[in-house]
């Protein structure tokens, strides 16, 4: 398979998840901008969210839990959620995904989201998720 995330949604690439639905799977992303960053992904191959009309829509519940988990999991105390379409928009595995980050009072607004902060081990941190 070309796609990373088909890969991973197929078993060939491991990763660290978070929820799996009939539609959706979430998984912890490799280089997370703060603690519990999860990628959300349609199963089905679709490049962005401007690629179908009925994607966003078929994942907006997987979204929706695996926010509320992230939230509830983790003492958070907000969440982002960021979708990419497009290389100029800074989207680089061309995979429809959607990020949830969780959001902490130490490191509030948009200008400190796109740092690298976490150094917690991604282990630890889906054992705290998933209880």
């Amino acid at each position: 398979m070309d796609c990373l995330f088909c890969s991973i949604v197929a078993g060939d690439v491991p990763s660290r998840k978070v929820y799996e639905d009939d539609v959706a799977y979430a998984f912890l992303d490799i280089a997370p901008w703060h603690k519990g960053h999860t990628l959300v992904i349609p199963k089905r191959h679709v490049d962005d969210l401007t690629g179908d009309a009925e994607v966003m829509q078929e994942i907006a519940p997987a979204v929706s839990r695996v926010a509320r988990l992230l939230v509830d999991r983790l003492d958070a105390d907000g969440i982002n959620m960021l979708s990419s379409a497009g290389p100029v928009a800074g989207q680089e595995v061309f995979h429809l995904h959607v990020h949830l980050v969780p959001r902490y009072g130490e490191h509030p607004g948009l200008g400190e989201l796109f740092r690298k902060q976490v150094e917690e081990d991604p282990d630890q941190v889906l054992a705290q998720i998933l209880g």
